[in-house]
């Protein structure tokens, strides 16, 4: 599948089918994530693979209940590590690093046939209570991953038009 053709077939998948995703297809997705952009090359982000009933009920209890989080087989949760970054404001180049590796991670997953849904409702501390993160290591997504249930419907989107500002 073209990429540009992934990008308008992938949808945000809140309903899983409750086999496991084969440990081969999370090695291509955490590979994936390896090999992103980043700010200065820092790699500026860690990222926590949850699985297990009772660890993605903890998971949905710090998205605000959002009780289809624990239906999701795997969870992906990124994390920003600004440490790792030297440049001024090392917070910003985390957010970025992190943020890219979070998409990466949502349309890796689509290409290899399985459902994703990025959630960002969330409190971080208690995100990070959940996957027992490191000191410095603070939740920007939540990524949870399976087989789809549902074929969930394109969302509205805004015209080019809308968002594309020309500077000469």
């Amino acid at each position: 599948m073209e990429f540009l053709q992934l990008l308008h077939q992938r949808h945000s998948v809140r309903r899983y089918q409750p086999q496991p995703v084969p440990q081969e297809l999370v090695s291509q997705i955490l590979e994936a994530i390896r090999t992103v952009p980043t700010a200065g090359n820092f790699q500026a982000y860690q990222v926590y693979v949850v699985r297990g009933p009772e660890r993605m009920q903890q998971l949905a209890a710090a998205t605000f209940d959002h009780g289809w989080v624990a239906q999701a087989p795997l969870a992906l949760v990124i994390c920003t590590d600004a440490a790792r970054c030297q440049y001024d404001g090392p917070e910003h180049w985390a957010l970025q690093d992190a943020s890219i590796a979070t998409t990466i991670a949502h349309m890796a997953a689509a290409s290899l046939g399985l459902g994703s849904c990025w959630v960002g409702a969330f409190v971080p501390q208690k995100l990070a209570e959940v996957i027992h993160a490191a000191e410095g290591y603070i939740p920007l997504a939540l990524l949870t991953i399976g087989y789809a249930d549902e074929q969930p419907q394109s969302m509205p989107r805004r015209d080019v038009a809308e968002f594309v500002h020309e500077v000469e």
